[in-house]
């Protein structure tokens, strides 16, 4: 199953393993340092990610063009901070580059504006980011950015509970072809509870993962593992390959109960 487990994400120029580490939900150090030690080749990190900082930091220094480095401040409103926050890392982690910078959670924590855009556009061509993407819950607007913007990917909400990026996004992609980094893939662990009234089956966090996966215009998935026990059990899941019809049909029926 390796193509279902890799991608070549063309807006980066590399093979990516497709389960992305979040480092935020608890891994330890020397989890994020077996992550990127094994298939794990995309992270994302912030400075407040202090355990991974140094396993990352090695990892870079060890073969820079192995890995993806995804990226931002917590508030973009300005094209002042992005800068700063791009030097501030650069030196940081001691690199030449970002993969992709990102501005989060668009329109709430960020700002699309003339001058935040055109610094993310600036840094780009300079050479100092690879990519530029946005983080974004609003479907609609995603899906005008993927067809009209200097964007190169979009990090959205995706999930069996919530598959309205396969209406609101993926039909728009063709325009420009940005690559699509899905996120929330458990429902912050609602859909690895059982809800009330569903007698049936409760999905893993690998199904979930596999859910986003299976849809070929995702480039890639976020996990945050807690422990390397569920490090290791992610990764793993992903051996099984794309959901059968039968589970795709299981899963989101699942997910409109858990959605409510």
């Amino acid at each position: 199953m390796r193509s279902f487990c890799y991608r070549h994400v063309e807006v980066l120029g590399k093979n990516v393993f497709r389960l992305g580490l979040a480092s935020n939900f608890g891994i330890d150090a020397a989890g994020v340092e077996e992550a990127l030690d094994g298939p794990t080749n995309y992270l994302f990190w912030t400075p407040r990610m202090k355990p991974a900082t140094e396993p990352l930091r090695r990892a870079l220094a060890r073969d820079r063009d192995a890995f993806v480095l995804a990226t931002g401040p917590t508030t973009a409103w300005w094209g002042g901070n992005l800068r700063k926050f791009t030097e501030n890392t650069l030196r940081a982690l001691n690199t030449d580059y970002i993969d992709i910078l990102q501005m989060h959670w668009l329109g709430v924590t960020s700002a699309w504006r003339p001058g935040t855009i055109e610094t993310m556009v600036k840094l780009r061509e300079e050479g100092k980011v690879k990519a530029i993407g946005v983080s974004i819950h609003d479907r609609e607007r995603a899906g005008e950015l993927a067809v009209d913007s200097p964007l190169d990917a979009l990090m959205i909400r995706y999930n069996a509970a919530h598959p309205g990026a396969e209406r609101d996004i993926f039909p728009h992609l063709a325009a420009r072809n940005p690559a699509v980094i899905a996120y929330t893939a458990t429902r912050w662990r609602k859909l690895l509870r059982r809800p009330r009234g569903w007698d049936g089956e409760v999905p893993t966090a690998g199904h979930c993962y596999r859910f986003c996966l299976s849809n070929d215009h995702v480039s890639l998935a976020l996990h945050g593992p807690k422990t390397i026990a569920q490090l290791r059990e992610n990764i793993a899941a992903l051996e099984a390959g794309p959901l059968s019809e039968d589970e795709q049909t299981w899963m989101r029926a699942f997910g409109a109960v858990v959605h409510g």
